[in-house]
């Protein structure tokens, strides 16, 4: 007996058709072995992709790593350098400090010493006058009647070389320092004279006198008696005729006054 199918519109099979068939088709496939085959190059592509994406990643990650490292090293290294620096800097200036400080020291130290020597030498030289001792009048209590450098007929070389001191004939003529007789005899227009030669150096000479009371080589203290005034020589009338020389010998004079002022003497 023979179906036909009537006519009209045919149907698409149900969604539990459809299922039914794909099961039914995949068990086939299985079945065959078709699925292994079809199955196998999907999942190799998918695991070869995940692969090349897992190594991208970890190379990217890689240089990422060793560049950091790099910039790291390199900020070590000149921060190493700054510090270095700084330190050698630092060690250049503290040897600056100290070579200054050294150098002030020096200074200070020669400023002392110089000052020290200065102090020696000023007490030297106080101590040498306390010695020594102020020099005085050649005769006490007198006074000058005739200047230094006064012009006359009386002076060959035309001035007085020296200067007079007043006193009687037989007043007592002293020392005005101490010294040694380098002199003591007759001195031609001088008459008696005597020429000392002073503890600084410089001479002094004393004439006209009636006596002499001291020996060539003697040494004489300020304030001894050497002799007495008179008039002998080239004179007008007693009186002690009194000069400061830089040599024993005539035409070294100096200002009398002045010399013995300058040791303080009272004139």
């Amino acid at each position: 007996m023979a179906f036909t199918r009537a006519t009209g519109k045919h149907r698409a099979p149900n969604r539990l058709t459809r299922r039914g068939a794909k099961a039914v088709g995949v068990a086939t496939l299985a079945t065959t072995g078709v699925i292994g085959g079809l199955a196998a190059p999907a999942v190799a592509a998918d695991s070869e992709s995940a692969a090349v994406e897992d190594t991208g990643l970890t190379q990217v990650l890689t240089i990422d790593e060793t560049l950091a490292e790099r910039i790291g090293a390199q900020a070590d290294a000149q921060r190493h350098q700054a510090d270095t620096a700084a330190k050698v800097k630092a060690k250049a200036k503290a040897k600056a400090r100290a070579e200054a400080k050294k150098k002030a020291e020096a200074r200070v130290a020669a400023e002392r010493a110089t000052e020290s020597r200065a102090g020696t030498t000023r007490v030297a030289r106080s101590a040498e006058r306390t010695g020594l001792g102020a020099f005085r009048l050649p005769v006490a209590g007198s006074y000058v009647t005739t200047g230094y450098k006064s012009g006359g007929s009386l002076w060959s070389s035309g001035s007085h070389s020296g200067v007079d001191f007043h006193a009687v004939s037989g007043s007592s003529v002293v020392a005005v320092g101490a010294g040694t007789v380098v002199e003591a005899g007759w001195g031609g227009a001088y008459g008696n004279n005597i020429v000392l030669r002073m503890t600084d150096g410089t001479y002094t000479q004393y004439g006209h006198l009636s006596s002499i009371g001291v020996s060539i080589g003697q040494s004489v203290a300020e304030g001894q008696q050497i002799g007495l005034s008179g008039s002998t020589g080239n004179s007008t009338g007693p009186h002690l005729h009194f000069e400061a020389r830089t040599t024993p010998s005539y035409g070294s004079d100096l200002d009398p006054v002045a010399y013995l002022r300058a040791h303080g003497a009272a004139v």
